[in-house]
């Protein structure tokens, strides 16, 4: 296998490639609030509703982590002409990498998944569908549309909800036309019966899917690839890429030895939409050129990006290229992330009942003051998040010749200690901002603080938080230090 800095490069190379997706497609709404009271009428929690949002689900969801790898991606796939049918049609719309053909079908009632979450917490999810399959005319114009965009692709992605869009014509006329042309077909499958995937160069089922489909167990590494290499010769498959939640993927192709790959993820926050991520990344690095065992590194760590977020979420390219490059993950090993990154984390840990703390500082030269601060405010919380002012606001606070390191510098020496979970830099004079937008349950600061002076102290207090003021330790100053420095 490729070393990891090599991966990398092989990422860049997915820019201007065209991978065609072809599936099922849905609309993915969630909408959040809080639950602060019990219904009169029933035993059931009353959401007030905050927000809600609309998202690309299924195959939609596919293409958006394509387009985030930096692919050019088409989309084929069948809406209802309804509300659903209509924002599936928007939301591809405001993607300007997408091509899409979305082939309407009066009959069918486009599906919707809702999710509904109090305070971090999913309290329901309702689906609304009509997976019937599609035959007459929105059948003949699905073979169509195939035998015109599969040959001016570089790869294909089939992405099976058991919809009914992948009907056995749909899936052979793809298939068909892939071979014909040398076009890689990647499925993400569905079901049980593996069979109507046959020719395909790629399956990537899950543990359950493959024990399903084989009838074999898989508890172990010996039984997962037992089962993928039955699958693969009884159903023609190329390879067969199994994902296995915590512990990691196997490949398994048509010669060499199974090759096992560790599961990536740190933290696990959000499983939904990783075999997306999976078959996105596989049908890239394969319309690419990149070898399929490199190819399945590359979801790996993709996948491990994913799931440390929240929603049906995606991993990027300069994700997927840093996290290469460091050897560790951005929603795990690095600590540095910017305040929407940090704040998927949070929402994160909310819904694992963490309690979260704030603190915040320039940190020019770490001394012993600021290492006790830090574990102070350490064992006050669960999690501690540290917000480092950026190198303009220090120089307007601290004056001409600060900071002395840069941000990046300090963010970097930050990072390493084990009492910080999070680093994020801020170009405000003060943390405001970034305590409004994160609510932590405890906010930190040293004790030469009073209480009342405690920026966002009041905000915190306010929904119920606390505030901190950790003991300082006597005769450390940065200011201090410089100057004795300076003498």
């Amino acid at each position: 296998m490729t070393d990891r800095s090599d991966l990398a490069a092989s990422v860049e190379a997915f820019a201007g490639i065209r991978v065609l997706c072809v599936g099922d497609v849905m609309l993915d709404r969630f909408v959040h609030g809080q639950v602060e009271r019990i219904s009169p009428e029933a035993p059931i929690p009353v959401l007030r509703v905050d927000r809600e949002i609309s998202m690309l689900g299924a195959a939609g969801n596919v293409v958006r982590n394509l387009v985030a790898l930096g692919v050019k991606a088409s989309a084929l796939a069948v809406v209802g002409d309804d509300e659903a049918g209509h924002a599936i049609t928007g939301l591809f719309g405001e993607i300007a990498e997408v091509e899409p053909h979305l082939i309407i079908d009066k009959s069918r009632a486009t599906t919707i998944k809702t999710r509904y979450f109090g305070g971090g917490q999913q309290l329901l999810r309702t689906d609304r569908e009509s997976p019937a399959p599609v035959s007459g005319r929105t059948l003949d114009q699905l073979v169509r549309r195939i035998e015109a965009l599969v040959p001016d692709c570089t790869a294909v992605v089939l992405s099976d909800y058991a919809k009914g869009v992948l009907v056995p014509e749909v899936l052979r006329s793809v298939v068909e036309t892939g071979r014909a042309a040398n076009v890689p077909v990647v499925v993400d499958p569905k079901g049980r019966d593996f069979d109507r995937y046959r020719g395909a160069a790629v399956l990537t089922p899950n543990r359950r899917e493959l024990a399903d489909a084989s009838g074999l167990p898989t508890a172990g590494d010996d039984q997962v690839a037992e089962a993928a290499q039955a699958v693969r010769k009884a159903c023609g498959i190329g390879a067969v890429l199994a994902t296995r939640g915590a512990d990691g993927m196997t490949l398994v192709e048509g010669g060499g030895r199974p090759v096992h790959l560790p599961a990536e993820a740190r933290e696990v926050f959000d499983v939904s939409g990783a075999g997306d991520t999976v078959v996105a990344s596989v049908a890239a690095a394969l319309g690419a050129g990149v070898p399929l065992v490199d190819g399945a590194a590359l979801a790996n760590v993709a996948a491990g990006i994913v799931v440390g977020k929240t929603g049906t979420a995606v991993a990027g390219a300069d994700e997927l290229i840093t996290a290469l490059h460091t050897a560790d993950l951005l929603t795990g090993g690095t600590k540095v992330v910017t305040l929407a990154q940090a704040l998927e984390r949070v929402e994160g840990w909310r819904r694992k009942r963490v309690k979260v703390g704030f603190t915040n500082g320039c940190f020019d030269l770490l001394h012993p003051g600021h290492i006790s601060l830090l574990a102070q405010a350490r064992r006050a919380c669960d999690r501690l998040i540290v917000g480092l002012n950026s190198d303009a606001s220090v120089t307007r606070l601290k004056g001409d010749g600060r900071p002395v390191q840069s941000e990046a510098a300090r963010a970097q020496v930050l990072a390493s200690l084990s009492s910080v979970d999070l680093v994020v830099i801020f170009p405000e004079d003060t943390p405001m901002a970034l305590i409004k937008t994160l609510h932590p349950d405890v906010l930190i600061k040293g004790a030469d603080y009073a209480k009342d002076e405690v920026v966002g102290g009041d905000f915190v207090e306010g929904y119920g938080g606390r505030v901190l003021l950790a003991d300082l330790l006597p005769g450390f100053s940065t200011s201090e230090t410089i100057a004795r420095a300076g003498k």
